[in-house]
């Protein structure tokens, strides 16, 4: 028995200074600290969305249609039973998730996911328990009215008042004619929306096109391209967003209620190959983003950071680029973005981000299995 302790005991040592000097060989600087970049785990592939429990388990969507259940820094083996059924092809797969701000009390998580159908796919949330490591009396309880390739947006936020905040992209749907027919300027769909819900799916009755014959009354916001990125400013109450421009013109835009923010009619990017696009930069009645990137660097999860392991970094967001294979720290003074600086890069396509319970930040990989899934970033001295 006491070889066995004695062992057990040298064994953890081993894993502990292993992990320390990983962080040690991969420290990286920026402006305000020096800090390490730490594989938290492997073994996943194409990672799309994650969420802390509270009792510190991390959940992370794959893409291919798996929940994984990462539990104090060691992916389980078999997948989560329970979770949709998805059209798992090209962008198409399981996306985000989230938990419901009781779930503490009511266990409940959320997923977005592109839905097969007869024809095609669309984008969907389902709501379902989460307990013992199960998901049960999975539901729909939002089916968007979209039709098209990719572009499903899918990015999922309740806000300090509980309702749930959707995004949907534009389907890579084509105009109808000019520009300004594209669906996404067309509210009587779906396609290029943030939309906004009861925790059930239920209609609020004070969003802005709610009793507006043939519109959508569940959206909030529109004329967006791909919105792979949503978060919030608990401080304020603010939801954030991030899309996909198309060659050039990334955005991070402020969501507000009933605005138009104007794709494809305006924007700072260029058609594949180079061909003009947009109309102009800016138009009477449609928001131009705070903050854009040209030339993109494919904009994924979004995140404002309150933690305390970086103090410095409070209030900046924090947005994954995956083309650009980087983290895009733009600092903010109010609604305005001040300065942005790169960090983490070339190491892989970060297509989520989060805020860990411990204050650390952690980024999803959107890669192969025998790569890092899931980094987290960890100042080199604490603050």
């Amino acid at each position: 028995m006491i070889k066995r302790v004695t062992f057990f005991c040298i064994f953890s040592l081993c894993a502990v200074l292993t992990q320390s000097l990983m962080a040690q060989t991969s420290a990286q600087k920026s402006t305000l600290y020096d800090y390490h970049a730490v594989t938290y785990a492997t073994g996943l592939e194409n990672v799309w969305g994650m969420t802390f429990l509270p009792n510190g388990d991390l959940l992370v969507t794959e893409r291919p249609g798996r929940l994984r259940i990462i539990r104090k820094g060691i992916l389980l083996k078999d997948a989560v039973k329970g979770t949709p059924d998805v059209f798992s092809r090209g962008q198409g797969g399981l996306l985000d998730v989230t938990l419901h701000p009781n779930f503490a009390s009511n266990h409940f998580i959320y997923f977005s996911y592109s839905k097969p159908l007869e024809e095609g796919s669309t984008t969907a949330v389902a709501r379902g328990k989460f307990e013992n490591d199960t998901i049960t009396g999975l539901q729909d309880i939002f089916v968007a009215d979209t039709k098209g390739g990719g572009h499903y947006g899918s990015r999922l936020v309740f806000d300090n008042d509980g309702y749930l905040f959707v995004t949907v992209g534009d389907r890579q749907a084509p105009p109808k004619g000019d520009l300004a027919s594209h669906p996404a300027q067309d509210i009587s769909n779906h396609h290029g929306t943030v939309n906004r819900l009861f925790d059930d799916g239920r209609i609020p009755p004070d969003n802005p096109f709610v009793g507006r014959s043939g519109a959508k009354p569940s959206i909030w916001s529109y004329g967006h391209r791909n919105p792979q990125g949503l978060t919030i400013n608990r401080a304020t109450g603010e939801i954030w967003e991030t899309e996909h421009g198309p060659q050039g013109g990334d955005e991070l835009n402020l969501i507000r209620k009933g605005v138009n923010y104007g794709w494809p009619v305006i924007g700072q990017g260029v058609n594949y190959g180079g061909a003009v696009l947009h109309a102009s930069t800016r138009k009477a009645g449609m928001e131009p983003p705070v903050h854009f990137w040209v030339p993109s660097i494919a904009t994924a999860g979004a995140l404002f950071y309150t933690g305390d392991k970086f103090p410095k970094w409070k209030g900046n967001i924090f947005v994954g680029g995956m083309v650009g294979q980087q983290v895009a720290r733009v600092t903010m003074d109010g609604n305005k973005s001040v300065s942005e600086e790169t960090l983490f890069s070339g190491e892989g396509r970060i297509r989520a981000i989060s805020q860990g319970p411990d204050g650390y930040i952690y980024l999803g990989i959107d890669g192969a299995a025998d790569k890092p899934g899931i980094i987290r970033l960890e100042p080199t001295k604490a603050h």
